[in-house]
């Protein structure tokens, strides 16, 4: 079969030069730019203030949108009771977000900075809307432009619903492959390809106007623990941090991040206190962050109802600590009555000047004004669902996906597949219909599909080695359905022992749509025929293992992590 390489129509060309060329020579103003300058607005309303109501603009709650309204009631009225300065919102649809988002501004006394954590989109959030590839996805891809492109898109999104920022992207790297918590959302192992391609992701969304958070600082790649469960710990010397854990940091506070998000570690080289946090400790947020990085845009923690943090810091304290500590917004705090009242004592006592509250409190309105809240307008519910969905942002998803396809092996053995011959379709890990196999059998006419999970039994499995001497062509998909893919599939040993069969009978084409760190885990993988890695289940990564499978598709993505000798950093062919 001839291969040929992808061709996009020209007005997604067009477009994507578009959007990656206008605006990255610093002519549109920035977050970072406007913090220190007068303005009416900011000061007018902090005249305004009891310090208890700029105490409240430093917390940002938890909102869902699919509850009811006695939910919606209860929230509104600690925004209302407390002037709460901002609202991150999780599982919902976009319609019924939007309503709450113009409900709770209209009844807000300070315009609410809306948030999300949304690194591959509101599609991580929101039902509804179809995500973007998994940053690991992403860190195959050769040319960032992409990326860029991306990141002005989730903007567009963002800014459809009424929000003004996005906690993201992720800058971690990922050079522990059993991280439990960061791991397919960082862009690789690779510091400067971790680099290159967070920074295009923020000044894509920054460029379009939607402030970001570079996180989560000062490093979350090589932990072994789930903050959310537990008290990570960093335990490197300031040589190591300085040079790999801070280095996507330190770059992207120079290309001129406007958010920088604290995470919850332990970090002797840089602060000796034992248990404490990184977001409780000043020496690293303030010391560090802010006085010896130079970082002048908005701190924020991770969210302070994380064991990370408050295991050691209850009833509190955790809130009180990080507000000290140079934290600008405190995410998601277990309590927002009860610590503003412990920070707000803390004032009156002489132990916070009140020249901190001032200076957090006017830089998140800086913030505000700076995304259009001085001029607030509700949300427009009408088309929104069908404008998150259009053509472009489709088209774009599926390039990525395409460009992130990596032929692992066997190159010249996919240019040979012949759509004619008898061919097996196996299906590993799932028992559901897929797009790949759709996808396939439009083209392979004279093919066979045979799906197995762990359910299947021993006798299917041997019925199927025995019948492989039929099939002149053997075409393998592996799969992970989970929406959180991990470095371990949940597959039995049978079905390892067949992929490792099918590998080693050097027959077969593996197809790998599932977290790459999970290729360390198929014994003799290495010896297949062909082998390709599609980093994850989605509709667009099967569509383009099929066209490259097909000869319609050139794949030129290249592996962002090292998984074992015989597939390091950077392979690809």
């Amino acid at each position: 079969m001839n291969t040929s390489n992808s061709t996009l129509p020209f007005f997604i060309f067009a477009t994507l030069w578009i959007l990656t060329t206008q605006n990255v020579s610093g002519q549109r103003r920035t977050f970072i730019s406007q913090i220190d300058k007068p303005n009416a607005w900011v000061d007018s309303l902090m005249t305004k203030m009891t310090i208890k109501e700029k105490i409240g603009q430093v917390f940002m709650i938890r909102v869902y949108t699919d509850r009811d309204s006695v939910y919606q009631d209860s929230v509104t009225k600690i925004i209302t009771d407390e002037n709460i300065g901002g609202i991150v919102y999780f599982h919902g649809s976009p319609t019924k977000q939007a309503l709450l988002t113009n409900q709770l501004q209209r009844a807000s006394k300070t315009p609410l900075l809306v948030a999300m954590d949304g690194e591959w989109g509101l599609g991580m959030r929101l039902d509804s809307v179809n995500p973007y590839p998994f940053q690991l996805t992403l860190g195959a891809i050769q040319d960032n432009r992409l990326i860029y492109a991306m990141g002005k898109a989730v903007a567009v999104d963002f800014l459809r619903t009424g929000m003004q920022m996005n906690f993201a992207p992720d800058i971690d790297i990922n050079n522990n492959p059993n991280n439990p918590v960061i791991n397919y959302r960082s862009f690789g192992d690779n510091r400067r390809n971790v680099t290159l391609k967070g920074i295009a992701y923020m000044k894509g969304m920054q460029d379009a106007g939607l402030l970001t958070t570079i996180k989560h600082f000062p490093g979350h790649g090589d932990t072994d623990v789930d903050s959310h469960l537990n008290l990570p710990s960093l335990n490197f010397d300031k040589a190591r941090l300085d040079s790999l854990e801070e280095f996507p940091f330190k770059k992207a506070i120079k290309a001129g991040a406007g958010g920088v998000l604290i995470a919850h570690l332990n970090v002797p080289a840089l602060d000796t206190t034992t248990n404490l946090p990184s977001t409780l400790s000043r020496p690293i947020i303030t010391s560090l962050l802010k006085e010896q990085l130079g970082f002048k845009g908005l701190i924020v923690s991770d969210a302070m109802n994380m064991k990370g943090v408050v295991k050691f810091f209850p009833d509190g304290e955790a809130d009180l600590k990080a507000f000290i500590a140079g934290n600008d917004i405190l995410e998601l705090s277990e309590n927002s009555n009860r610590a503003a009242n412990m920070i707000l004592a803390a004032i009156q006592q002489g132990k916070i000047p009140q020249t901190e509250l001032d200076s957090k409190v006017r830089k998140i309105l800086m913030a505000k004004y700076f995304t259009g809240l001085d001029h607030l307008t509700a949300v427009q519910i009408a088309n929104l669902t069908a404008d998150l969905n259009n053509s472009y942002n489709q088209r774009l998803k599926q390039i990525l996906s395409d460009k992130s396809l990596t032929v692992l092996k066997g190159k010249a053995v996919l240019k040979s597949l012949n759509p004619d011959l008898k061919t097996l379709i196996i299906h590993i890990g799932t028992k559901a219909a897929t797009v790949f196999d759709h996808d396939l059998r439009a083209c392979f006419h004279n093919c066979s599909s045979i799906y197995l999970d762990n359910t299947s039994t021993e006798t299917e499995i041997d019925m199927l080695l025995k019948n492989l001497r039929n099939f002149r062509q053997v075409i393998a998909g592996i799969y992970d359905p989970r929406a959180r893919p991990k470095s371990t599939l949940e597959l039995n040993l049978s079905l390892y022992n067949l992929i490792s069969k099918l590998a080693y009978g050097n027959k077969t084409i593996i197809n790998v749509f599932a977290n790459p760190y999970t290729l360390a885990t198929f014994k003799d993988i290495e010896k297949s025929k062909a082998l390709l890695a599609c980093y994850q289940m989605s509709n667009e990564t099967q569509h383009a293992a099929a066209r490259v499978l097909e000869g319609k598709l050139k794949a030129s993505g290249r592996l962002p992590i090292k998984i074992n000798s015989y597939f390091p950093y950077g392979s690809g062919q």
